[in-house]
């Protein structure tokens, strides 16, 4: 598949789907799911949920055109030691990391509050990165993963916008990366969060990147392969 355009901000942007990546941030039970940890620190988890299917409709379209696509979970080692004393600290007591929670201890790698929803579960094939920070790039191997196939281009949804799905784009900006906000496919527990991070990446010609939508990505991967 040839370039293929995007519709986006603060101007369109040219890509080749074999150099790009779809980067889905910590769509977790825990934070997406009534009952989960997210809920139980009095947030409408509703708001996150709402990025679910624009991340279904990404999702779909990147696997079609056969582009790279990482799912990313945030959480720690079950003794804690890959946590930062200040990160554990944080919270009211018997809510902090590593305690009993709704699904398991609150994130801990294999603990089912840890893992990804059901409607966006990994296909076979697909890596799935644990990262013990906000930034998809601190202590994870995806540098490496992206080098090896020589992407240039990261595509990223997920949640929150203004925390992991943030710092991943700062993250991938200084590291040379082109990174595309899909607006539609982020969320926040706070819609002014949400807003105001979108509008931080476009800001200034784009000074962390690109802000788009799952609908201008899928039918922009979509014209390309009709074209093909």
């Amino acid at each position: 598949m040839s370039e293929v355009q995007l519709c986006a901000e603060p101007a369109p942007l040219a890509f080749s789907p074999a150099r790009a990546a779809l980067v889905l941030i910590d769509m977790q039970r825990d934070f997406l799911e009534p009952g989960g940890f997210g809920e139980t620190l009095g947030n409408d988890v509703s708001l996150l949920q709402a990025a679910i299917e624009p991340c279904q409709r990404a999702l779909a379209a990147a696997r079609a055109a056969g582009m790279l696509v990482i799912h990313t979970r945030e959480g720690h080692r079950p003794d804690l030691s890959d946590a930062p004393p200040a990160k554990v600290a944080r919270g009211a007591p018997a809510r902090r990391i590593g305690d009993p929670g709704p699904m398991g201890r609150i994130l801990i790698r294999g603990e089912p509050g840890h893992d990804i929803v059901e409607a966006l579960y990994p296909a076979r094939g697909e890596p799935v990165i644990d990262k013990p920070g906000k930034g998809a790039f601190h202590q994870t191997d995806l540098m490496q993963m992206l080098r090896n196939r020589g992407i240039d281009t990261l595509f990223v949804c997920g949640v929150t916008t203004e925390v992991c799905v943030h710092t991943t784009i700062r993250e991938g900006n200084d590291r040379g990366f082109r990174c595309v906000a899909l607006g539609d496919a982020c969320a926040s527990y706070f819609p002014e969060f949400h807003r105001v991070g979108l509008d931080m990446i476009k800001a200034q010609g784009g000074i962390f990147g690109w802000v788009s939508d799952a609908a201008a990505f899928s039918g922009a991967l979509d014209a390309a392969a009709q074209a093909a």
